[in-house]
C-alpha cells in the first residue's frame, strides 16, 4: 500500500489556525468596535446595536461555510479528472483551496449576509439606511470564517439563543450585565468553537 504523505495544508494547519484565531480576536477588538461606533450614529439603543453586530457575525460564518462547501465541490470535480497522487484527492483539494483563497467570492457572501439580516425579525434599522454600512466588518468576518473551514478540524462559532443559561466556559459577561443573573438576555459576540470545545469565549449581557 502506498502511504499518502500529508499535503501542505495539513502541514501548515497549526500555524494557520493560530493566525486565524488571533485574527478573530483582532476583529472583536477593532472592526467590531468600529462598526459599533458607526451604528451608534444611526441607532441610540445600544442593545439593538449589539444585537445587529452579533447577528452579522453569526450570518457571516453561515454564508462563508456555504460558499466554502460549494467552492470545494467545484474544486473536487475539476481535480478528480486528472488526479493520480501521491497525495489523496481530499488533501489535493484542500491544498488547492488554501493556495487559491483569493478566488473566494467574498462580496457574494457579504450580499448574502445583508439579505439575511434584512429579514431577521430580531433586528431593525432606520429605513433611510442599510446594513451595508457595516460591510467592512461583515467582509472581514466572511474572510476569516472561510479560511477557518480549511483547517482540520474546521472552526465555527457557537449557536446562541436569548434566555439560555449563562456558561462560564462559553462566555464573558459584558460590563453592564447583572452579574447575579443566571440567564443570557442577549449576545454581543459569538464564542469560537473547535469540535464543540470553546477556544475563544464570546460575550453576552445577563439580566434578571
Amino acid at each position: 500500500l502506498r502511504s499518502c504523505s500529508p499535503g501542505r495544508a495539513r502541514r501548515t494547519n497549526a500555524s494557520r489556525r493560530a493566525c486565524l484565531v488571533s485574527r478573530f480576536g483582532d476583529i472583536y477588538a477593532q472592526e467590531r468596535l468600529d462598526a459599533e461606533n458607526l451604528l451608534r450614529t444611526y441607532i441610540s439603543d445600544m442593545e439593538m446595536v449589539q444585537r445587529i453586530i452579533y447577528i452579522a457575525a453569526v450570518e457571516s460564518f453561515h454564508a462563508a461555510k456555504m460558499a466554502y462547501r460549494q467552492f470545494k465541490i467545484r474544486v473536487r470535480e475539476t481535480l478528480s479528472l486528472g488526479h493520480s497522487g501521491p497525495e489523496s484527492l481530499e488533501d489535493t483539494v484542500l491544498d488547492y483551496i488554501v493556495r487559491h483563497e483569493d478566488l473566494y467570492d467574498v462580496q457574494g457572501s457579504v450580499n448574502e449576509v445583508i439579505r439575511s439580516m434584512n429579514i431577521n425579525p430580531k433586528i431593525s434599522f432606520p429605513p433611510e439606511i442599510d446594513f451595508i454600512v457595516i460591510s467592512t466588518l461583515i467582509r472581514e468576518l466572511c474572510r476569516v470564517a472561510f479560511s477557518m473551514q480549511t483547517l482540520v478540524p474546521p472552526l465555527d462559532v457557537a449557536f446562541g439563543t436569548d434566555g439560555e443559561l449563562f456558561s462560564e466556559t462559553k462566555y464573558h459577561r459584558s460590563f453592564d450585565s447583572d452579574f447575579t443573573a443566571a440567564l443570557v438576555a442577549y449576545h454581543v459576540w459569538p464564542a469560537l468553537m473547535e469540535n464543540d470545545v470553546v477556544i475563544v469565549k464570546g460575550e453576552v449581557v445577563t439580566k434578571r
